[in-house]
């Protein structure tokens, strides 16, 4: 059985860092790689990073720069770095398996039922809010 646990949220000042961390279990190898997507307020999901089965690396344009994804295959865990983060990072950041593909340099949704977060797998979510 595949299982994700996100950890490593918080509550942080705007220009601060956290590190958010996802053990995964059941699997050890993926052809679509694993990603990170974020719940906006309002239920909007909006796909943040992703990191492809060869270890190539996407991001969104709204955290280019600023967030970096990685991977310890060893111990099956992926990793967001969130750097200079802004008041718009408040979300609710997920790591998700099978929900998202990448071609070329894009990443997108596999279809509505993935954007509800009833298609692929998903982990329980780990808060970040980013306040003064």
């Amino acid at each position: 059985e595949v299982q994700l646990v996100e950890s490593g949220g918080g509550l942080v000042q705007p220009g601060g860092s956290l590190r958010l961390s996802c053990a995964a279990s059941g699997f050890t190898r993926t052809t679509t790689g694993m990603s990170w997507v974020r719940e906006l307020p309002g239920n909007k999901l909006e796909w943040v990073s992703t990191f492809g089965s060869s270890g190539d690396t996407y991001y969104a344009e709204s955290v280019k720069g600023r967030f970096t994804i990685s991977k310890d295959s060893a111990r099956n865990t992926l990793y967001l770095q969130l750097s200079s983060l802004k008041t718009e990072d408040t979300a609710m950041y997920y790591c998700t398996l099978g929900a998202v593909s990448c071609r070329g340099d894009s990443c997108y949704f596999r279809g509505p039922e993935a954007e509800e977060k009833t298609f692929g797998y998903w982990g329980q979510g780990t808060q970040v809010t980013v306040s003064s």
